[in-house]
């Protein structure tokens, strides 16, 4: 069985901090929620977006799913074009694919935004299986997202050769729920406490670091 890795977007492939944030900033002037800063915003970089607005916010689902559509108005047209590949992960996906490991996106974010991303990017041509979140409450949890693109690929984990990679701790234990191991990666959004406390089964500092690290499975 060829191995399978599969990767979150956000924090992970893609420094997209800066369009994210501008955009959230965005939805909370438009509704005037309480101001905050670009640094206490880093924690809706990851988590599905409608739950993150929500607890964060103390608000009804209604102005949740409001806040959501003026962030996407904003992020759709201009937040997406302000992030960029982190370094190394052109290099990083090639080299998986010459090795033959099987490679997938597993995202929070809308599904056809992830694909959006990453046809901006050119970098569908690595990925076998793309999956995002879906309408409404299609898809509204990692877990479900990891276990669609398992679905698709029709992949076997209890063989063990699947494993997750992400920044956040939503991304260990949506992998955890779906009984397979998570590499956490330092340089995204999720702190080293943050992801500490969850234990995923390694956590790599680099994309140099991770990609040595997937190349040893």
């Amino acid at each position: 069985m060829r191995k399978i890795i599969l990767f979150d977007l956000d924090g992970t492939l893609i420094e997209s901090g800066e369009g994210i944030v501008k955009s959230l900033q965005y939805a909370i002037d438009k509704l005037k929620l309480p101001y905050q800063t670009d640094e206490a915003l880093q924690v809706f970089i990851g988590p599905p977006l409608l739950e993150q607005f929500m607890s964060y916010f103390k608000i009804s689902e209604e102005k949740g799913k409001k806040a959501v559509e003026l962030y996407h108005d904003r992020y759709h047209t201009i937040g997406l074009f302000e992030s960029k590949p982190y370094d190394g992960i052109d290099f990083l996906l090639k080299k998986l694919q010459e090795e033959n490991y099987v490679l997938g996106v597993a995202s929070s974010k809308p599904e056809y935004l992830v694909k959006e991303v990453l046809e901006h990017f050119d970098f569908t041509q690595y990925f076998e299986v793309i999956v995002g979140s879906g309408e409404g409450s299609l898809r509204n949890t990692k877990s479900a997202v990891i276990k669609e693109a398992l679905s698709r690929l029709s992949a076997d984990k209890s063989a063990g050769q699947v494993w997750m990679v992400g920044d956040k701790e939503h991304d260990v234990l949506g992998a955890r729920e779906e009984e397979i191991p998570c590499i956490s990666v330092l340089y995204g959004y999720g702190t080293k406490e943050e992801l500490e406390a969850v234990k995923p089964l390694k956590i790599v500092n680099s994309t140099q670091d991770l990609l040595d690290y997937l190349l040893s499975l």
